[in-house]
């Protein structure tokens, strides 16, 4: 069968005698869908039935067929009566197919043609159409097909391309009692459900009306059910509910099962309630899509009435001569803004130039765009703002005492530099940096010198930052450009000399993209940022009257022409009783508050929160120690909830409940031959290192490191062996012991890594301690660099090694004497009760310890 050949198939006039007639031509015989229902009109026999007395009993299919044979006693034979036991099926995947329909059908040719094929050269046309149970049709079983299908006549067969265009016609129900052919053309033994008909059967009518009604009410909300609905009344009344329910079953969006259970239940009244139910459904449906599409034709019939009103009322001010576009307005925004600054010539000349240009733009053009973004900024701009310094000393000091505790140093190095300040009449040009471990409170130092001042205060971090343009700004080329921090922090300040702390500053970065630490070369020398260019900007703005304050946790990471720039200030860690004084002050206040608990409801005795620093929170600063509260107020506001008695009381015994086990023991120093302590520096304050040696054996020479060491600190180990060695003899150790002495050294904690130089002298004294077999007179700890001669370099970080070595109650210390001063500086309370030792070569080291 060609695409282009057509079978026309005409309706047979009684069930003995078909005819089939050729196809002449293309045109002349393709009847019209019209034509092809007005043929399929056939007059059908009815017989009236009632319904059974007992209305439990289903009205079933046998009931009606026997009906039909004995009272088929007419003269004329409906094609209906002569449905033949044998009959081909074809599957269908969406939706089933009911009686009394007439619609065309698409099916795939190549699985299907010879099915078709087999059904058009048939005398009686007849073909069975089921729902398939999968969606793929082409790849059915005969498990796939469910049991009742629609018997049909096939009226008309088209070929197009791939694909077999078919118009059938709806005769009956028939149920699967055999299938005489399991594989494609696919045949069944069928058993007929013949449609009844009921006259004066008073249970159905309410039924009908039922669903005649709901039909009724569909119609005004789908208008396309009108054309089926007349099509329907033309062929049928409401004393056949069967087509009624089938025909309302087949209007609903319904799910295939639900419609394929319409075509399974044979029973009249037991459908009919079914599909009631499912015209429901369809009913409220639709009422929800009209009231969805009401609600949408409102907000834009609301949106076109709002733009008709503006514009007749933009007409209206033209008339009056009071009418201003949207450019007009911008550009008079523009000049009112301007006309509060004082604003350099250069950049008045460019503002100039831009306004000209965006009056001559159009409004929905892309560069106006553009245009008028960098008009906003340049017009936000703080030109010429400043914000008067309060430089009271007094009042300087009050503030810094009220806002952190200890330090003293610091604050005083404040006042020097707001002393500096008020004799100059302003600060300017200035770049501090607050160097210290986490949570020593840099940051909030930072805020109260912009309190004390009285100048607004911007953040931001830089830690992590990779690209130049977060500092300097991307050019106006790029789509979604914006100006760089600084610019942005000057719109948001609103004032040209605010206080711009820039955090983590140790932590920036630099990739493919540019160096920000190289663009904050111009940001932080006071000799270039009176003409800072912001990439986006593109003029000149005057960044020298900003109060710069940086902070790190080291210097080591900061490039060094950055760090020439700044004016360091160091804050080290706080000793156990400033934390303890900063927990009652300020910690416990401020987690009370977040916890929603008063003072009176807890009590946090001094001997509690000591604990809480010894055993939880030994780190530099306050960060750990704030946690640690802030978990007891929120436990004891659980226990106030569950009616616990007030106050409710922490003490040192109760502890462990609140916060754990301790996450630190006490510290010892160790004492032995081979083992000597040492003092080092962390990002995290100063620490104790007990610094171990032992020989392994003594059958080669060789020297062992293990402990996470760095670099540095590698060759400081082995500068102290060589040390050792060349000179063991005049520490008297035997000339001949490191001959076949293999060495192991070790730094604990071995999961921490260490690096730096100040280890030498520690680890000169454990090799050497090894070498004599003696162990140290008494207790001492020591920082130094070692030279191979033997002298004792200086070191940094001596006041948070002075202060973990008070933490672990060891006061002798040994220091060399290039640090004296360092030692000198620190407040009396760190230096009280602390015995140094200077040195400036290692022999006096070894006298000390011996």
């Amino acid at each position: 069968m060609t695409p282009e050949q057509e079978l026309e198939l005409e309706q047979p006039t009684n069930s003995d005698s078909t005819s089939e007639e050729p196809a002449t031509s293309e045109q002349e015989n393709i009847p019209t869908l019209d034509e092809i229902l007005a043929s399929s009109m056939i007059q059908e026999d009815t017989k009236p039935a009632t319904l059974p007395e007992d209305p439990s009993s289903p009205l079933q299919a046998e009931d009606a067929s026997s009906e039909a044979s004995q009272s088929s006693n007419t003269g004329l034979i409906s094609y209906k009566d002569a449905l033949p036991n044998i009959i081909h099926v074809l599957p269908l995947s969406n939706r089933p197919f009911f009686p009394h329909q007439i619609i065309p059908l698409v099916v795939e040719s190549g699985p299907w043609a010879e099915t078709v094929k087999a059904i058009a050269n048939s005398p009686q046309k007849i073909i069975g159409l089921i729902l398939s149970k999968k969606d793929n049709v082409n790849d059915v079983q005969t498990e796939d097909f469910h049991l009742m299908g629609t018997a049909c006549r096939l009226h008309r067969i088209a070929q197009a391309e791939d694909k077999l265009q078919i118009v059938v016609e709806g005769l009956e129900r028939f149920r699967i009692e055999d299938w005489v052919s399991s594989q494609r053309p696919f045949v069944v033994r069928a058993s007929f459900h013949p449609e009844t008909r009921y006259d004066h059967v008073e249970e159905i009518k309410p039924y009908v009306l039922a669903v005649i009604n709901t039909i009724k009410e569909l119609l005004p909300l789908n208008p396309l059910y009108n054309e089926e609905l007349r099509f329907f009344l033309e062929r049928f009344g409401i004393e056949e509910p069967s087509p009624l329910a089938d025909f309302a079953a087949s209007l609903t969006t319904s799910t295939k099962e639900e419609l394929q259970d319409i075509l399974d239940t044979t029973h009249i009244l037991k459908r009919l309630e079914k599909v009631l139910l499912l015209l429901n459904k369809e009913l409220q449906l639709a009422k929800a899509q009209v009231e969805i599409r009401k609600q949408v034709e409102e907000k834009m019939q609301n949106q076109q009435r709002d733009f008709f009103l503006r514009e007749q009322l933009k007409v209206i001010q033209k008339e009056l001569g009071i009418e201003k576009d949207d450019r007009t307005t911008e550009i008079d925004r523009f000049r009112k803004r301007l006309s509060e600054l004082k604003v350099p010539e250069a950049a008045q000349k460019r503002i100039d130039d831009e306004i000209e240009k965006m009056s001559m733009l159009e409004v929905g053009s892309a560069e106006y765009a553009v245009t008028r973004n960098y008009l906003d900024w340049l017009t936000l701009m703080p030109w010429g703002k400043h914000s008067e310094d309060k430089l009271d000393l007094p009042h300087a000091r009050e503030v810094l005492d009220a806002d952190h505790e200890g330090l003293e140093d610091v604050k005083d190095r404040i006042m020097e530099f707001l002393a500096v300040g008020k004799l100059k009449g302003s600060i300017n040009g200035t770049i501090l940096l607050l160097v210290g471990p986490p949570g020593v409170g840099k940051t909030s130092i930072g805020r109260s010198i912009a309190n004390t001042v009285g100048r607004t205060f911007y953040r931001f971090s830089v830690g992590g930052i990779h690209d130049e343009a977060e500092i300097k700004g991307h050019r106006r080329t790029y789509i979604g450009a914006m100006p760089g921090k600084f610019i942005q922090s000057m719109k948001e300040v609103e004032h040209a000399n605010p206080v711009i702390m820039l955090d983590e500053i140790d932590k920036i970065g630099a990739n493919y993209r540019g160096d920000p630490a190289s663009a904050l070369l111009e940001v932080l020398d006071p000799e270039q940022n009176v003409d800072f260019l912001d990439h986006y900007l593109d003029v000149r703005f005057d960044l020298s009257k900003v109060l710069f304050i940086c902070t790190a946790n080291q210097q080591d990471t900061i490039p060094a022409p950055l760090l020439d720039r700044m004016e360091v200030i160091k804050l080290s860690g706080y000793l156990a009783s400033e934390k303890l004084k900063i927990a009652k002050k300020h910690l416990v206040k401020k987690q009370l508050d977040k916890s929603g608990l008063q003072a009176d409801q807890i009590l946090l005795p001094d001997d509690c929160l000591a604990k809480i620093i010894e055993d939880y929170a030994r780190e530099a600063g306050v960060r750990s120690l704030e946690k640690r509260i802030g978990t007891i107020t929120r436990k004891a506001a659980r226990k106030f909830l569950e009616g616990a008695t007030l106050p409710i009381a922490v003490t040192p015994d109760n502890l462990n409940d609140y916060l754990g086990k301790p996450l630190f023991e006490n510290e010892k120093a160790i004492k032995g031959v081979g083992v000597v302590t040492g003092l080092a520096w962390t990002p995290m304050g100063g620490a104790t290192l007990s610094i171990e040696a032992i020989c392994v054996h003594k059958y080669t020479r060789g020297f062992k490191l293990t402990g996470q060491l760095g670099d540095i600190m590698k060759e400081s180990a082995e500068i102290a062996y060589g040390y050792v060695i060349s000179q063991g003899e005049t520490f008297g150790v035997d000339k001949n012991y490191f001959e076949n002495a293999f060495v192991h050294l070790h730094v604990p904690a071995g999961a921490t890594p260490k690096d730096g130089p100040s280890a030498g002298i520690t680890m000169a004294s454990s090799l050497l301690s090894l070498a004599k077999g003696q162990a140290v007179d008494k207790i001492m700890a020591m920082t130094g660099e070692l030279t191979l001669t033997g002298q004792v370099l200086p070191v940094g970080g001596i006041r948070e090694k002075v202060i973990a070595a008070r933490r672990v109650k060891i006061y002798d210390l040994i220091l060399p004497e290039a640090n004296r001063r360092d030692f000198d500086d620190l407040p009396g309370y760190v230096r009280e009760g602390v015995n140094v030792q200077f040195v400036k070569e290692y022999g006096e080291v070894a006298k000390l310890l011996w």
